[in-house]
C-alpha cells in the first residue's frame, strides 16, 4: 500500500468522511479574496485582512511544503422547521461540541501516523478553519467537491454539510483531481436568501448573511436585515437547505424532544439567561462564540419576527438587561410586536435610558409600536 493509500485508510478509520491531495502550489483564489475584501464584503470581519500573502500560498505556512491533505467530515443537517413562532432556529453545525476540538484531535491522530509512516523526519501543520488557509479551494483542488453558488464546497454523493480540515506537509504525495462544477443553471440558494446576501452566483456579501449576522456582527444589526433574519438566532442552512445536491442527506423529518429543543430553542428561554446560564447551557459549543449579549441580540429579533405578543413581558424585562445590544433589540421586537403594554414599556424606558444608540431604538420602537 503506498503512503498516500494508507494515509486516506487512516483518515477514514478516524471519522473523516472524504480525503484528497493536492500541491501546495500557490492560490489562484489569492486574487479574488484581495477584490472580495476591497469590496467590503467580508464587513467587520477585519482578520481576514490579515496575512493575504500566506492564504494565498500554503508553502509561506510550512517551508518546504509540498503537498495539502485536504479532508472532510460530515454533520447531521437540521431538523425542518417546527412553525412554532414561540422558538428560534440554530444552524445544525452549532449543535453540540464545538467542533474545532474533536477535528483538531483528529488531524493530530492523523499527523502522527503520518509521522510514523513517512520513514523520515517530516514537516507540517494542520488547520480547522481557524488558520490563514483558504480551505475551499484547496478542497477544490484536491477533488472533495465543488465551490457552489452559494459558497459552500459541495460533494456530489454527500452534499454541503462537511466541516473541512487541512494538513499542509513537506511530503511529496499524488495530487487527486479537482472536483468539477456541478451547480449547472440551478439558482435556488440564490432565490432562498431572504437578506439577498447572495449578490450574484459565487459571490457573498457577508454583511448581509444571517450567519454572519448572528455570529460574526458583534454590534446591532441592521434595522432594515432584522425582518430577513426570521428565526435564525445562530447562523443559517436555508442555502443548503434548498441545494438539490442535499437531497440525500436532506433534513429528517422527524427527531428527538432532546434533538428538537436543542436545534430549536424557546426564544422567550433564551431571553431569561443570565451569565451563569448561557455558559451552563452553550458553553463548549460554537454558541458560545457569539457570548450571552450576542445571542439575546438575535433572540430579540427573532421575538419582533415571531409576531407573538404573548412575548411581551419578556421583552419588557429585556428592557432592563445590563447589555445595550440587548435593550436595543428587545425595543426593536416591542416596537414590531405593539399593543399597551408594549407602549408603555417604551416610553418608561426611554424616559430613564442613557445609552444614545439604546434610546434612539426605544425612539423609533415606540414611534412604530403607536401606529398599531
Amino acid at each position: 500500500m503506498s503512503l498516500a493509500d494508507a494515509i486516506r485508510a487512516r483518515a477514514l478509520e478516524l471519522g473523516f468522511d472524504r480525503v484528497g491531495f493536492t500541491s501546495a502550489e500557490p492560490l489562484a483564489g489569492r486574487v479574488f479574496l484581495a477584490s472580495w475584501l476591497d469590496l467590503g464584503y467580508a464587513g467587520g470581519m477585519e482578520y481576514l485582512k490579515r496575512h493575504l500573502d500566506r492564504r494565498g500560498d500554503p508553502a509561506l505556512q510550512v517551508p518546504g511544503a509540498r503537498t495539502v491533505i485536504c479532508l472532510a467530515a460530515g454533520y447531521t443537517p437540521a431538523l425542518p422547521s417546527s412553525g412554532d413562532p414561540g422558538r428560534g432556529r440554530i444552524s445544525a453545525y452549532a449543535l453540540g461540541p464545538d467542533y474545532h476540538l474533536w477535528l483538531v484531535e483528529r488531524l493530530r491522530l492523523l499527523w502522527g501516523f503520518i509521522a510514523a509512516e513517512a520513514g523520515r523526519s517530516v514537516h507540517g501543520r494542520w488547520y480547522v478553519d481557524t488558520g490563514p488557509v483558504l480551505e475551499r479551494e484547496l478542497a477544490v483542488r484536491a477533488g472533495l467537491g465543488w465551490r457552489g453558488k452559494n459558497t459552500c464546497l459541495i460533494d456530489q454523493r454527500q452534499g454541503s454539510y462537511a466541516f473541512l480540515g487541512e494538513i499542509l506537509t513537506d511530503l511529496e504525495l499524488p495530487g487527486d483531481a479537482p472536483g468539477i462544477d456541478r451547480c449547472g443553471t440551478c439558482t435556488r440558494c440564490l432565490e432562498a436568501c431572504p437578506t439577498q446576501a447572495l449578490v450574484a452566483p459565487y459571490l457573498l456579501d457577508a454583511r448581509r448573511c444571517i450567519a454572519y449576522l448572528t455570529v460574526e456582527l458583534k454590534g446591532a444589526v441592521p434595522r432594515e436585515l432584522r425582518e430577513g433574519m426570521g428565526a435564525w438566532i445562530f447562523g443559517c442552512d436555508l442555502c443548503q437547505e434548498v441545494c438539490p445536491w442535499n437531497r440525500r442527506s436532506a433534513s429528517r423529518e422527524t427527531g428527538s424532544t432532546e434533538e428538537r429543543a436543542a436545534a430549536q430553542p424557546s426564544l422567550v428561554e433564551l431571553l431569561e439567561l443570565d451569565r451563569k446560564a448561557f455558559k451552563a447551557r452553550f458553553g463548549h459549543t460554537p454558541v458560545e462564540r457569539t457570548r450571552r449579549r450576542g445571542l439575546l441580540r438575535s433572540v430579540a429579533v427573532a421575538l419582533g419576527n415571531a409576531g407573538d405578543r404573548r412575548a411581551v413581558p419578556a421583552l419588557v424585562q429585556a428592557l432592563l438587561d445590563e447589555e445595550p445590544l440587548v435593550r436595543g433589540h428587545a425595543a426593536w421586537a416591542l416596537g414590531r410586536l405593539g399593543g399597551d403594554q408594549a407602549r408603555q414599556a417604551l416610553a418608561q424606558a426611554l424616559d430613564h435610558e442613557s445609552d444614545p444608540a439604546v434610546a434612539e431604538e426605544l425612539g423609533l420602537a415606540l414611534a412604530d409600536a403607536s401606529r398599531d
